[in-house]
């Protein structure tokens, strides 16, 4: 399956075209009804604790967590959550997984309270994925994680056909891929914060050339 090609690539690092194989330790977190209690601290070549924000917590963010997971097991671990969370997750957001060959278990729309209390799991990146959250107040995260504004349509507000309300989630599930490919392709232990903040703003600037076939 061709990969999408993006001018700023080199200037970051490269694709890959399969999941990372890390050589690294895994870390328990413990689950209580889809509700992550808690994550060893993360270390160097360890895991790395991001959670991923919109306003409903019921399309881009949950794709998102799920698309890390997949990318990114055994060195990150991905939540998501919302400011105003809807209850449920987007059925065509279930289905864009799905036919990607994703799982959706254990996937639930949720508020970002649950990762600001005292048994939350320290977090190490925070990412917007649409503008309303951006612009919010957010909680005081536990960890002082690394932010960033990775900003995509709403899938949701698309009106029209139901070939065209797919289409949108397609394209919304495609864009994250492409950057969630680059960015657990980085080698975070050797960046410095300021290097590594440049690295995710630049991914959060990423659009595709061409889509994936």
């Amino acid at each position: 399956m061709p990969l999408p090609l993006f001018e700023p690539l080199l200037l970051l690092t490269t694709i890959y075209r399969r999941p990372l194989a890390c050589q690294v330790r895994f870390y328990m977190v413990v689950v209580d009804g889809g509700r992550a209690l808690r994550c060893n601290p993360p270390m160097v070549e360890g895991c790395y604790n991001v959670l991923f924000l919109c306003t409903g917590n019921s399309a881009r963010s949950i794709m998102a967590e799920a698309l890390l997971n997949f990318w990114g097991r055994g060195r990150f671990m991905a939540f998501s959550a919302g400011s105003h969370p809807r209850g449920q997750v987007h059925p065509l957001a279930v289905e864009a997984l799905r036919r990607n060959h994703l799982p959706v278990e254990g996937l639930r729309s949720k508020s970002w309270d649950e990762f600001a209390t005292p048994d939350a799991p320290p977090l190490n990146f925070v990412f917007t994925v649409c503008d309303r959250a951006a612009e919010e107040v957010c909680p005081v995260w536990p960890g002082q994680p690394m932010t960033a504004h990775w900003g995509i349509h709403d899938p949701a507000a698309v009106e029209g056909t139901d070939e065209e309300k797919a289409r949108a989630f397609n394209q919304a599930f495609r864009e994250l891929d492409a950057r969630l490919k680059i960015f657990t392709s980085l080698r975070l232990e050797m960046l410095d914060p300021v290097a590594l903040k440049r690295q995710l703003e630049a991914i959060g600037q990423l659009r595709e050339e061409r889509q994936l076939k």
